[in-house]
């Protein structure tokens, strides 16, 4: 029996304790702790996961309680690191929310102890347990479509003018940036597991709706790559990170030498006439092949917040390595650094980020970021339900 630690009971933590719920014979939810311990109460109302779990009010007091195998960290950003690496030290196993950490050398000192420790670090990324986005990979894994040439990424959320206005939202120095980090992390996430990294980037980042805080609410991004097994040499990505388009629609959309394969899934396939231009008819047998190798993939048994606390008990049951480890959100948080540096300093920025960028420490970024408001309220808590 796997014994669980919660850190922060806000409304993410709920994805969570419905994903320890599905597994009590394997993991049990010992404690939880929240510097309110209002919300810690109302949690063990809701979810009979909780049990007779103790309450705390800070992590330090969980880690010192007793028997725990696993720290799951659903805190605000700028304050993963320094929970995960105690818990690491201490010989916890850590799941940590995304984005995993406010900076690089952060993610760097998390995977550290995780090496000392000799034990499991996971980032939360549950999109690539989604059905849909598995079979993706699985189908641009194949190369059947030839070489990616482009890809186009609308990470397209829609937040309204309270959703600064929580304690923790809409500053540098708590939420470490604005929808690039803490929206379009799930699909630059995405990008990043099936292209890998580019070498360079260009962006621009701006506030366009949002008075109330100081961090960005778009930010619209070209990434340039060099060539590897599946991608051609100068493919692009182009990455839109907004909380300010009504619809909310998303999509990833890979355009290879062949043919197109998106989330949501969708083919086509041109033909060309000897001018040049795309013939009437498409080429029907490479869409049917497609088509049929991303049908026949067998489903998941999980999927979301669930999958991923199910890869982790079953690496910690086994001694094996998670699905996503720290260097899969080291990643993701380089392709994100690196918007932020090309966007702030209106050039483009290069990657991989080297350690002795400013950008590599959260206070560089910290230093360096655009204010685009002042940050107008500070409330403890907002109602209503999320969307992830």
């Amino acid at each position: 029996m796997i014994n669980v630690a919660l850190i922060g009971a806000g409304n993410i933590s709920r994805m969570h304790l419905e994903g320890y719920g599905r597994f009590p014979d394997r993991c049990k939810v010992t404690a939880l702790a929240d510097i309110d311990p209002g919300h810690a109460e109302q949690r063990k109302k809701e979810f009979p996961v909780l049990g007779d779990a103790k309450i705390y009010t800070s992590y330090q007091e969980t880690l010192a309680s007793g028997d725990l195998d696993l720290v799951d960290i659903c805190t605000p950003p700028f304050c993963h690191a320094e929970i995960a690496v105690d818990s690491l030290n201490a010989g916890k196993h850590v799941i940590v929310e995304k984005p995993m950490a406010a900076s690089l050398e952060e993610c760097d000192a998390m995977i550290a102890a995780a090496e000392r420790s000799e034990t499991v670090l996971s980032v939360i990324a549950q999109n690539r347990f989604r059905g849909d986005v598995y079979k993706l990979k699985q189908t641009l894994d194949t190369g059947k479509i030839g070489k990616i040439l482009h890809a186009q990424v609308d990470s397209f959320w829609w937040r309204g003018h309270s959703y600064y206005d929580l304690w923790w939202r809409g500053a540098w120095d708590k939420e470490g940036g604005g929808c690039t980090l803490n929206h379009a992390v799930h699909h630059i996430d995405m990008l990043g597991w099936m292209m890998g990294l580019p070498s360079e980037v260009c962006a621009i980042i701006s506030n366009a709706a949002h008075d109330n805080a100081e961090v960005e609410d778009i930010s619209v991004a070209v990434m340039r790559y060099p060539g590897g097994v599946h991608t051609a040499e100068g493919a692009l990505a182009q990455v839109t990170s907004s909380v300010i388009h009504h619809g909310e629609e998303q999509q990833l959309v890979f355009q290879g030498e062949k043919a197109r394969i998106s989330f949501p899934w969708r083919v086509t396939a041109h033909l060309s006439q000897p001018n040049g231009f795309p013939a009437r008819e498409q080429n029907e047998a490479l869409i049917r092949e497609l088509d049929d190798f991303y049908r026949a993939l067998p489903g998941l048994p999980y999927s979301g917040h669930t999958a991923q606390i199910d890869n982790v008990l079953t690496a910690i049951e086994t001694g094996g390595k998670p699905l996503i480890g720290g260097q899969d959100g080291r990643l993701t948080l380089e392709l994100i650094t690196a918007i932020y540096k090309a966007g702030i300093e209106r050039r483009t920025a290069e990657l991989p980020v080297r350690k002795d960028d400013v950008y590599y420490t959260t206070a560089g970024i910290a230093r360096n970021a655009p204010r685009f408001y002042q940050k107008t309220a500070s409330v403890q808590d907002l109602s209503g339900e999320i969307k992830t």
